[in-house]
């Protein structure tokens, strides 16, 4: 039975002082053993002490359970997916894509609070948030643990793959630096993120790897090399990262026996021979004037829907849904589903997506105010990254996807239906209890 994994989005923003004062302030105190920074210039922010990389700053705070309405985290859930639908507009073209706005609104949520002034302001318009800052943090911690609750075991005679879902949080930050206690607390109670320590300044590019390892091992080495070759300097002073993990079979898998090649037809309209995957179940199916959808349910808490557009490609109803009522109106019904197995996996150029948005202030040295992070200002974000897999087959999903945002200083009743997705098709799968959209993408070609 093939192992179906689907690993969801892994984030990391490095954030670098750029030159400025020399501070007495002290740096929060670290254990374990240790090791001396080399001599850094008296303008870099960071200082000369001695630490082993991999330290965890004690702020004395274990990550808390808050206690959230139903109305808060509906709220974050839906601006997420407004983020989302809005991110995926400006970068979809007519290639396959997939983002993570889960992912990519985690991380930036780790990076809110520490920004300031209209940098805070466009990091929250771009976010869509609506509610106070202290609720965004329990809301997401919220999340966080609803997404890693197991789910009842299997019985003993279903030999289909264990569900799972597995996130997690890390920050990285130079070795001395005057990171601001309140800001760690932030981190360590709502994203049980303890800062572990690095030494950007003497081995930037081994503190990348360090980095690199903690992607791999949390994405099962689905993710590697998330941070590039010269991406983390001796400017660094801190990374950010956000991994989920996903693994699921579908609730009611496709038969491999009836799995055929047929055509499916490109935006061009041209078509092209693909391997084409049958089943029949009663799930949630809805006809609108947009779009036909139907709703795969995985083998625990989260499903796959599928939309297929009536006009145009999958990035114009994804535009459409950014305005339209996304409150699917679904029914039960019996559906005949055909869908294309397919795997692909590409690059989103984050950055320009991100100023294109607004996010603007944090990208700019003279205007990014990231001093919640540490009173050594100029600290600003230089780039983004954003890369994505995923492959589906007659048993289950499986799927990764990755960011770097680097900052530098400086039922019976209706017919059955019949759901053939032979044609371009958007897609997202969320979580079920909170509705969280994981992922959103289209296919255009499978083949």
């Amino acid at each position: 039975m093939v192992t179906m994994r689907f690993l969801a989005a892994l984030i990391a923003l490095s954030l670098v002082a750029a030159a400025c004062g020399s501070t007495d302030e002290t740096a929060t105190t670290t254990t374990g053993p240790t090791t001396t920074l080399p001599t850094v210039p008296d303008d870099s922010g960071a200082r000369t002490e001695a630490f082993t990389p991999g330290d965890v700053v004690q702020v004395d705070l274990a990550r808390t359970t808050p206690a959230v309405s139903e109305g808060d985290i509906a709220a974050v859930v839906a601006a997420d997916t407004q983020f989302g639908l809005e991110l995926f507009e400006v970068v979809a073209g007519d290639e396959n894509l997939m983002v993570s706005p889960y992912s990519i609104a985690t991380a930036l949520s780790m990076l809110y609070p520490g920004a300031r002034g209209t940098t805070a302001e466009e990091i929250a318009n771009v976010l869509h948030l609506s509610v106070d800052d202290a609720t965004l943090h329990a809301v997401r911690n919220h999340i966080d643990a609803a997404l890693a609750e197991p789910p009842p075991p299997l019985g003993s005679q279903d030999d289909r793959e264990p569900f799972t879902i597995r996130p997690a949080n890390s920050a990285w930050g130079q070795g001395g630096y005057p990171f601001l206690e309140e800001y760690l607390a932030v981190l360590a109670e709502n994203y049980g993120a303890g800062l572990r320590l690095l030494d950007y300044v003497g081995d930037p590019d081994g503190s990348r790897e360090i980095i690199n390892q903690w992607v791999e091992e949390a994405t099962e080495d689905r993710i590697e090399d998330l941070l590039p070759a010269g991406s983390i300097s001796q400017d660094t002073r801190l990374v950010l990262a956000n991994a989920i993990w996903f693994k699921a079979n579908w609730f009611t898998q496709f038969v491999p026996e009836l799995t055929e090649a047929g055509p499916f037809r490109l935006l061009d309209g041209s078509t092209v021979e693909v391997p084409l995957m049958l089943t029949s179940l009663q799930t949630a199916y809805a006809d609108t004037g947009l779009f036909e959808a139907v709703r795969l349910p995985y083998a625990g808490d989260a499903a796959m829907v599928v939309l297929l557009p009536k006009d145009g490609s999958p990035a114009d109803l994804a535009s459409a849904l950014i305005t339209a009522d996304r409150q699917i109106r679904w029914e039960g019904r019996q559906v005949t589903v055909t869908l294309p197995s397919f795997e692909f996996e590409g690059d989103v150029p984050l950055k320009p997506a991100l100023q294109h948005l607004g996010m603007e202030a944090a990208f700019i040295p003279a205007t990014s105010d990231l001093t919640g992070i540490s009173p050594v200002g100029n600290l600003y974000v230089s780039d983004a990254f954003h890369k994505t897999f995923i492959a589906l087959d007659e048993e289950g999903t499986e799927a990764a996807a990755a960011t770097a945002i680097v900052v530098n200083a400086t039922s019976a009743g209706p017919p059955p239906a019949t759901f053939t997705a032979d044609r371009p098709f958007l897609f997202w799968i969320e979580h079920s209890s909170t509705g969280e959209m994981l992922f959103l993408g289209q296919v255009t070609d499978p083949s």
